[in-house]
């Protein structure tokens, strides 16, 4: 008896950790970001639309992803998908410059998709998005490496994370994307 109320507790605990966790003072769509040609992005723009959240660099060996990233976005744009690259040297695998990783992006992979400055994504420096993200969804939304996903739904929230080995056009990343766009 004394074994079921200890995890009883346990239980109870752990629920109400995870709602406190997430209290969302602040949503996706509050911040904003410098974009790689040097704009800054409004995330209000985005607003009721579903985000994929992605920190890139061009010397990883997920570098390939950007292609499935691309194709998503092409897929999905017109449903309310938007895929957002965070290009960031928080690994040490980034160009050293915005106007480098953007010509990388579209000589290689044709990228179209929004892009936003080299950012830091993990740490003290993070930027602001990435310490809300850890903030409200705990550490599962701290990149672990380049092209980890973060998925936001239409109300700005941390829907899922997703691992760097997790492929953009994966079944997961795909059902919970459909799921999220009601299609």
């Amino acid at each position: 008896m004394k074994k079921l109320f200890i995890i009883g507790i346990a239980v109870i605990m752990f629920f109400l950790k995870n709602q406190a966790l997430a209290n969302y003072d602040k949503v996706f769509f509050d911040f904003k970001i410098d974009s790689i040609s040097g704009e800054e992005i409004d995330l209000q723009t985005y607003k009721n639309k579903v985000i994929l959240l992605v920190n890139t660099a061009s010397y990883c060996g997920f570098t390939g992803q950007y292609e499935d990233l691309q194709k998503l976005w092409d897929k999905y744009k017109l449903d309310g998908l938007v895929v957002l690259g965070v290009p960031s040297n928080s690994f040490n695998q980034e160009k050293k410059g915005n106007k480098e990783v953007k010509d990388f992006c579209e000589v290689n992979f044709n990228i179209n998709f929004p892009l936003s400055a080299i950012t830091e994504v993990k740490g003290d420096n993070a930027h602001e998005i990435f310490k809300w993200a850890k903030k409200n969804h705990g550490k599962s939304a701290v990149p672990k490496w380049n092209f980890y996903k973060i998925l936001i739904n239409k109300d700005g929230k941390i829907e899922d994370t997703f691992s760097s080995l997790t492929n953009p056009i994966s079944n997961k990343i795909i059902s919970k994307i459909e799921e999220l766009l009601n299609i």
